[in-house]
């Protein structure tokens, strides 16, 4: 599992580091590792280090020191350094006499014809977008298609929240120290090394799941398990406008190895002939037994759909909302009241205002706790970077989804159905939502890449057609 660290907390944990260690050790430590990311960027680009040119962009402080020690080690093994001080009075003294011995130059102009430019403007302790100066250096960059590699984070990008509210670096490869941040989730920051300076870190409670993970916590049928055992989930989505919404959602659900699918509304004949495996009744009320609800998905906000919406939130079940479900269950919170049973919200940002709490802003993760605490429900908050939380204490989930690919119609019916499956077969639903959202980002990735018998663009249905798959490959 990947924890994920505030700035204070990683400043407490090197303080013992910094008292104990001779001066500047830790910092030397830090540039070793990112030396060697830079040059395995160099490589994976160019082939080689031999005849290459690399250019730190610098900022005062210790984060600006890190780039000239990396530059400085770098120039040892054959690369052409130079460096852009941004605030020469300031720079770190002894991380910039390392890096003139070394060979390398100080320059003032903007980086000209390099190979690649490191990021050394500001650290986690820094805040706001790029200044002037330096914003018209990156953007001399990004014109030029210069590789970027930032230290800690992409300077100009929040760290906690990873806002960008003006000018900020776009880096191809982010280099950090001792523990993730919140920014390496929440925001673009390209591929993300994480090197171990040795700082001794608590657990935390922002965190992200791993692909062992989620192969450790999905249901997998013993043998004494049946099809009750397993999980019967219920599927009330769907209507003569969008039968699409409920093939969707019970597909997933028969894809994410539900024990059994009961599918419960107007579009039986299209669920069933999509999927024969599936029980289909009139409505909630004549579904049969189930173990958790799915509602919403499709299903319209009509007096039947309030009327199915008001049946399975007064179960004692588990139950997930989706789409017109949470439109339903906004203009009526009280749907809500004296309900024990575990309910799941999933939003995406429109429907989340609808909840009175104003816009989901900046900072997605204080929004979706937010949502939570008012509605005591576990919310997953969808968007590029998805955020699990439930009310009280506990673990807030973030999963980046790596692409955009899963933003297509019906990609949401597609997740219920998934979240759905694991919370009849007994996942919490925290975990349920997070691992859910792990397999779903994972299949519209795949998917992507499968052009298919012939090359049309990512659908929900190709996301459905590979949540198998992606199970069979954590």
């Amino acid at each position: 599992m990947r924890h994920y660290y505030t700035a204070g907390q990683i400043r407490a944990a090197e303080a013992p580091l910094l008292a104990r260690l001779p001066d500047g050790a830790l910092m030397r430590r830090a540039a070793t590792g990112l030396a060697g990311a830079v040059a395995a960027e160099l490589r994976r680009r160019t082939g080689g280090l031999a005849g290459r040119s690399v250019c730190a962009v610098v900022g005062s402080g210790n984060n600006g020191g890190d780039a000239l020690w990396s530059a400085a080690l770098l120039r040892r093994r054959g690369v052409a350094t130079s460096a852009i001080l941004l605030n020469p009075e300031h720079t770190h003294p002894q991380a910039l006499a390392a890096f003139r011995s070394a060979g390398g130059r100080v320059v003032t102009g903007p980086p000209g014809a390099v190979d690649l430019v490191i990021d050394g403007v500001v650290g986690i302790s820094g805040t706001g977008p790029l200044r002037a100066a330096a914003a018209e250096i990156f953007a001399e960059v990004a014109a030029a298609g210069i590789p970027v590699v930032s230290v800690d984070i992409p300077s100009g990008v929040d760290v906690a929240t990873g806002a960008i509210t003006g000018p900020a670096v776009r880096a191809a490869r982010t280099v950090t120290f001792g523990g993730l941040k919140p920014v390496h989730a929440l925001a673009e920051c390209g591929h993300v090394d994480l090197i171990d300076i040795g700082l001794d870190l608590p657990a935390t409670d922002l965190v992200g799941l791993d692909a062992a993970d989620v192969r450790e916590l999905w249901p997998c049928p013993g043998p004494h398990d049946d099809k009750y055992t397993q999980g019967v989930v219920g599927i009330v989505a769907g209507s003569a406008a969008y039968p699409g919404a409920a093939v969707l959602c019970a597909g997933a659900a028969v894809a994410a190895t539900s024990g059994m699918v009961r599918y419960a509304g107007p579009a039986a004949a299209e669920v069933v002939s999509h999927w024969p495996e599936v029980v289909a009744a009139p409505g909630p009320a004549t579904a049969g037994r189930v173990q958790a609800w799915v509602v919403g998905p499709g299903l319209g906000t009509g007096p039947e759909s309030v009327s199915a919406v008001r049946h399975v939130l007064g179960s004692a079940l588990p139950v997930l909302v989706d789409a017109d479900g949470l439109t339903i269950l906004a203009a009526d919170p009280d749907l809500l009241t004296g309900r024990t049973a575990p309910t799941v919200l999933t939003p995406h940002a429109g429907e989340y205002q609808r909840f009175g709490l104003g816009d989901v802003g900046a900072d997605r993760v204080a929004a979706t706790r937010r949502l939570a605490e008012a509605t005591g429900a576990t919310v997953l908050l969808k968007g590029h970077v998805t955020v699990i939380a439930a009310a009280g204490a506990g673990p807030t989930f973030l999963n980046p989804a790596h692409g955009s690919w899963a933003a297509t119609a019906g990609s949401g019916d597609v997740l219920s159905g998934i979240i759905g499956s694991l919370l009849a077969a007994g996942v919490t639903p925290v975990r349920a939502a997070a691992a859910a959202a792990f397999v779903h980002a994972r299949a519209a990735n795949a998917s992507a890449a499968d052009p298919g018998p012939v090359p049309v663009p990512t659908s929900a249905s190709r996301i459905l057609a590979h949540i198998r798959e992606t199970l069979a490959n954590l």
